[in-house]
């Protein structure tokens, strides 16, 4: 237990070191890589993958150990919190609810394509080139670019519930092509921002900004811009609203855990194969629900419960990379290279296709931008992309991107997961046909929805 907390202390000096070198070189600004990765860079040249091959001194090995486990531990109570204070609040006009539909539908889309694009590179070279990879690889590139460094421990946590001994592997190749599709993201969103402003087919843009300075450093000096982190739902007389909120969350993950303890004694069918962070997220959907039935929802803020799910991201995302494993990731370099730079190609023209059929004379590049952010980063960083294109957020765009978000946000995991274990069990090719499939549906629902 001590170790659990020194190793905690550790990673929070990497986080604020992460901090201090984002503020002082000019090139991380730029690239707006977040101080949770520069700290686990740091961790990973000073971890035994490097500093250990070159020295006697170098983070302990157990330590390394108990860092590569925390992405996969720390996913638990991220997802689980993603339905606490959620509301879908699509009551509006016809068109409103059709533009959210929309954006929901196009990043599903996205979703099948980032996994049937990583299967298609295991497939050739497993078939094609005779060089088979592991079952499972391929899921990797929407885990990372999709998902995020915070889903990278999804991959590894369902992979060592499965008792599969490549978990820690396939965890680090999905944090590579999460820092490569956040870095990306911004690089690619920023150069097309600038070509579509050229090119006129920016609704709001007329001549391309220059970024605030402050968004790059990631603070602001000026204590009248720092925002509120949420309303203090709670007195300290009776419990402090950030404890609150933890508890919740936590909770819901020692029920899950135990339940899904219960089902395995007992080996229930289809339930014993679970993952904990799904359970835990399908309990948090009836938690939340029993709030608002017993008309308790104003001791949830939203704000603060992101607040609580963007500290645990940090921590996931400084460790999932200080403990990368350099030697395992570099053995499968081509197939990575091959996977994010057809990721990357396929993932825009795709999402240009259909925001500019369905999104026409409709804010379609700004939507497409804000998708784009996403499904390469992360959901800030299509905020980040949208507010070059539109500061003042005057367009419907952020609302619809953002409920339209809500919903996959919820539901993606488990079809990254379903991926995972149909290849797993089946082979490559059962998923890559089922995710051709899943676009080709949704294509055609899309198409009916906005047939006139």
């Amino acid at each position: 237990m001590q170790q659990f907390f020194y190793i905690l202390c550790y990673l929070s000096f990497l986080l604020i070191l992460g901090v201090i070198i984002k503020s002082k070189f000019k090139i991380f600004q730029e690239l707006f890589i977040p101080a949770s990765i520069i700290g686990g860079g740091i961790g990973l040249i000073i971890g035994p993958e490097i500093l250990g091959k070159l020295s006697s001194f170098s983070i302990p090995i157990t330590w390394n150990k108990d860092i590569s486990l925390l992405p996969s531990i720390l996913i638990v109570p991220i997802i689980a919190s993603i339905p606490l204070g959620m509301n879908f609040n699509i009551k509006n006009s016809k068109g409103e609810a059709k533009d959210i539909i929309n954006t929901s539908f196009i990043l599903f889309i996205v979703t099948f394509l980032q996994l049937a694009i990583g299967y298609f590179v295991n497939f050739i070279y497993t078939y094609i080139l005779g060089k088979p990879l592991y079952p499972t690889f391929g899921a990797e590139l929407n885990t990372g670019f999709a998902g995020g460094h915070g889903t990278a421990g999804m991959i590894g946590k369902t992979l060592q519930e499965m008792n599969i001994d490549y978990w820690q592997i396939s965890q680090g190749i999905a944090t590579t092509t999460a820092t490569f599709g956040l870095i990306g993201g911004i690089l690619i969103g920023v150069y097309l921002i600038n070509r579509a402003c050229r090119n006129g087919e920016t609704s709001l843009l007329k001549n391309p900004s220059h970024i605030p300075q402050e968004l790059k450093q990631g603070y602001y000096k000026d204590i009248t811009k720092q925002n509120s982190i949420g309303r203090e739902t709670m007195l300290s007389s009776s419990i402090d609203t950030l404890a609150l909120h933890v508890a919740i969350i936590f909770s819901v993950c020692g029920v899950s855990y135990l339940f899904l303890d219960f089902i395995r004694k007992y080996k229930i069918p289809i339930l014993s194969s679970v993952s904990v962070w799904a359970l835990a997220m399908i309990l948090m959907i009836s938690v939340w629900q029993i709030i608002k039935k017993l008309d308790l929802e104003w001791c949830i803020d939203v704000k603060i419960k992101s607040k609580i799910s963007a500290l645990l991201t940090e921590f996931a995302i400084v460790s999932a990379v200080a403990s990368l494993p350099l030697r395992a990731v570099f053995t499968y370099f081509l197939p990575i290279t091959i996977m994010l730079i057809l990721g990357f190609i396929g993932t825009w023209y795709c999402i240009k296709y259909y925001c500019y059929k369905y999104f026409r004379n409709n804010y379609a590049f700004e939507r497409a931008i804000s998708i784009t952010g996403t499904s390469f980063g992360v959901f800030l960083t299509g905020i980040l992309l949208l507010k070059i294109c539109d500061s003042e957020f005057s367009s419907p765009v952020l609302g619809d991107y953002s409920l339209g978000f809500s919903i996959t946000a919820l539901i993606g995991p488990l079809m990254i997961v379903s991926a995972i274990i149909l290849s797993a069990n089946y082979g490559v090719i059962t998923p890559l046909l089922l995710n051709i499939v899943l676009i080709l549906i949704f294509s055609f629902i899309l198409q009916k929805i906005n047939k006139n």
